[in-house]
């Protein structure tokens, strides 16, 4: 049976692009529900650096105002639409894909999610793990294999891989059967070797160009930077015949020049990729990943706090002042 749901809740919201201040918490309609959509109770919400882009302006795509900020949610399900199928009142369920090309977002106590984007919460996951996970792990997942066509046997360099979406990275694709090299701060070395990578190289020691040269005599297959710090033209340096470069960072970096001389004579290819573009089907896909990369690896999202949903401009601030190392969590 459906729950009893009010006419208004909570929400964090803007009405124009801008800054972070310019969220407000306030109350506003619980979303009506479509035919094909689900209405979920929000339980708890990770908050993205994406986030902070479409609220900003920097990252344009269709914002119906008073918009509701935010991206990824876990909670259950209220009530749903004549044909969104799969889905009851009560089931845990989870998305990483609202707040988008006109969705309203997930920081709110009810959302409306379409049926064909809102997946499972298994009951043996700890739901702060998997809505903190949602994010950087379909990103790695959907870089390396999707874009990235990572296989079996293969090498893999994965820049920043004791982040949120690295460490990912580095699980998911040493779990594949793949060498990964890795580069993070040396007391951060130690963890990313437990989650699989064979060599981890500190990338504030001197030299490291050398180094990566060293440790990847013939090359990456596929070149994943999750820091932002990559060089393009030392990427292609690095890449193995036919390898493939993909660009995941970077919005709002300045502009550096292309070696495409080197990047044609490797046969090789770069690959621009952002999660907020993936199709339905990929997300799908993704999803069953996160969930096997939960429980079939060490990696679990570090998150850094978390705070009532009231203090959603406070967590976009911190973000983008960049003093968060982890995922933040907001709940309703």
């Amino acid at each position: 049976m459906a729950e009893t749901v009010p006419a208004q809740m909570r929400a964090a919201y803007i009405d124009s692009v801008g800054p972070a201040e310019g969220i407000r918490h306030g109350p506003l309609p619980v979303p009506p529900v479509g035919p094909t959509d689900v209405l979920v109770r929000v339980r708890a919400v990770a908050v993205d650096p994406v986030d902070t882009f479409v609220r900003s302006g920097a990252y344009p795509t269709p914002l119906p105002f008073p918009f509701v900020v935010g991206r990824d949610l876990v909670g259950e399900v209220a009530a749903t639409g004549s044909g969104a199928v799969g889905f009851r009142p009560g089931d845990r369920v989870w998305c990483n894909s609202l707040g988008h090309a006109g969705r309203q977002g997930a920081c709110a106590e009810y959302a409306t999610v379409p049926a064909d984007r809102l997946y499972a919460a298994p009951p043996d996951l700890d739901p702060e793990h998997l809505v903190a996970a949602a994010h950087p792990a379909a990103s790695a997942w959907l870089a390396l294999f999707r874009h990235g066509r990572l296989t079996a046997g293969e090498t893999v360099y994965v820049g920043g891989g004791a982040g949120n979406v690295g460490g990912a990275a580095v699980a998911l694709a040493a779990s594949a059967g793949a060498r990964v090299i890795a580069t993070a701060r040396a007391e951060d070395a130690a963890a990313v070797r437990a989650l699989g990578a064979a060599e981890v190289l500190d990338h504030r020691a001197p030299g490291l160009g050398e180094r990566l040269r060293a440790a990847l005599p013939d090359g990456c297959d596929v070149h994943l930077d999750t820091s932002g710090r990559a060089d393009p033209a030392d990427a292609v340096d690095l890449l193995a015949p036919r390898g493939r470069l993909v660009a995941m960072v970077g919005l709002g970096g300045a502009a550096a020049p292309l070696p495409l001389g080197r990047l044609y004579t490797k046969d090789a290819s770069i690959v621009g990729f952002a999660l907020s573009n993936a199709t339905t089907d990929d997300l799908a896909r993704a999803a069953r990943q996160v969930v096997r990369l939960l429980r079939g690896t060490p990696w679990r999202p570090r998150v850094a706090d978390r705070l009532p949903l009231s203090m959603t401009a406070r967590a976009h601030r911190r973000l983008e002042d960049g003093e968060v190392k982890g995922r933040l969590i907001l709940v309703p």
